[in-house]
């Protein structure tokens, strides 16, 4: 699916084709609640890097995040998560250990995007106490991540529109 998406103030606007167009995951680890705010989480899509087009690229800042673990020394993430400079948007999040994928933010895109049959929310152990997490039917609840990647769960649902493996 061909995908148009900009920032709030119009400086940075990008395309890219999607296989994988359905915003299907809530993240709520510290690092998307943070950066991309909304309802405590941020909804990523997955994308072909190779088909990134990028207007406005003297706007765009990136930011990459200090991953904090109990125990452990920080360390900063190999993750590029790309924001507008100007309004602050959070754009998309691209990370050099796939770098065939683009993961852009479903809030900035521009293009009307299927509603999932299933959300995936995910990172729950990372969750801010004051959200409100759905449950329920057609929602499945992770303290971390699935072990079900992005193209699967699009596979599973019939919504994959990529190539066959």
């Amino acid at each position: 699916m061909h995908l148009e998406g900009s920032c709030h103030c119009g400086a940075v606007r990008f395309s890219l084709e999607a296989p994988s167009p359905v915003p299907f995951m809530h993240c709520y680890c510290s690092i998307c609640r943070k950066t991309a705010g909304s309802g405590g989480y941020a909804i990523n899509l997955g994308g072909d890097f190779r088909t990134l087009r990028v207007r406005g690229r003297r706007d765009l800042g990136i930011y990459q995040a200090i991953i904090r673990e109990p125990g452990k020394r920080p360390v900063r993430s190999k993750a590029q998560r790309h924001f507008c400079l100007k309004c602050g948007s959070q754009l998309w999040l691209w990370d050099p250990r796939w770098p065939e994928l683009v993961h852009p933010h479903a809030s900035a895109i521009d293009t009307p995007l299927p509603k999932p049959p299933e959300v995936v929310e995910a990172g729950l152990d990372y969750a801010a106490p004051w959200v409100d997490v759905p449950g329920g039917h057609g929602h499945a609840h992770y303290g971390q991540w699935p072990a079900e990647s992005l193209e699967e769960w699009h596979r599973r649902h019939g919504l994959w529109e990529g190539p066959e493996s």
